[in-house]
């Protein structure tokens, strides 16, 4: 019976999703302090602490942990049960309770296991992570050469984005975002009379975005996108390989097989 219950995906699925409805209703303030969602949220921990020990004890630790899924749950469960414990052990550090509490959310993760061809998109995920690296660095490389150099210009002129380097790191990634990038070189216009030093500050922020905002990010887009594809390619890939290998045997059957 217990075997039954805790090996169906639909059974876990089911109390996965149910889990995420409470812990979503005990997030609003006048909710936050029901009775009934308190002891349900202890039931779902409870009963995902079940669900472990039962596969523990079913499919021996060696086969349970050989799992990543198996792994993770069971380092869900291990984080989740500080939360029952704090009802029984005096913690006076509220802050420590808060965080027990939003170890909670820990668990909707889970969601993702059941996720069609989710060992595919983590592959993908991880392969595009590792092509994107070097497009990434440059990019910050960029970011922070940029920052610097236009905090040393327009720091008096518009502190409150270039007024420090972390402040002026902050807008050009802004920048680079495309998002609201207009305002700062109307900001800059407004701060000064020189004619001249508007219209150089226009053209240096929109080629900012160019470089960085349009052709920075996009590589960096079309790069991960690539990688995180090409499994959609590698069947057809695979199949143009063994085509090939078929074709050179054959020719060389023909070459056996002149006079």
């Amino acid at each position: 019976m217990l075997k039954k219950l805790f090996f169906s995906d639909s059974i876990i699925f089911s109390a996965i999703a149910a889990n995420a409805i409470v812990i979503f209703l005990m997030s609003f303030r006048e909710m936050e302090s029901d009775i009934w969602l308190y002891y349900i949220d202890h039931f779902f921990i409870i009963f995902f602490l079940l669900e472990a020990l039962v596969k523990l004890f079913y499919l021996k630790p060696k086969a349970y942990f050989a799992d990543n899924w198996n792994r993770f749950d069971f380092f869900l469960v291990i984080v989740s049960l500080p939360t029952l414990l704090a009802d029984y052990f005096p913690i006076p550090n509220t802050s420590i309770l808060l965080v027990l509490r939003l170890l909670r959310l820990f668990r909707l993760v889970r969601l993702f296991r059941f996720i069609p061809n989710m060992e595919h998109i983590l592959t993908g995920l991880g392969r595009a992570l590792k092509a994107s690296v070097f497009v990434i660095v440059a990019l910050l490389f960029l970011n922070f050469f940029i920052a610097l150099f236009t905090c040393h210009i327009y720091r008096d002129i518009c502190p409150q984005f270039f007024g420090d380097p972390l402040t002026s790191i902050y807008t050009i990634f802004q920048l680079f975002t495309v998002e609201g990038w207009n305002e700062i070189p109307s900001t800059i216009a407004a701060n000064t009379n020189s004619s001249w030093m508007v219209g150089l500050s226009r053209f240096y922020f929109v080629m900012v975005v160019l470089i960085g905002g349009i052709f920075g990010m996009s590589l960096a887009n079309a790069v991960f996108v690539d990688e995180m594809t090409m499994d959609n390619n590698k069947g057809l890939e695979d199949k143009i390989d063994t085509l090939q290998a078929e074709i050179q045997e054959l020719k060389q059957i023909i070459r056996q097989n002149k006079p």
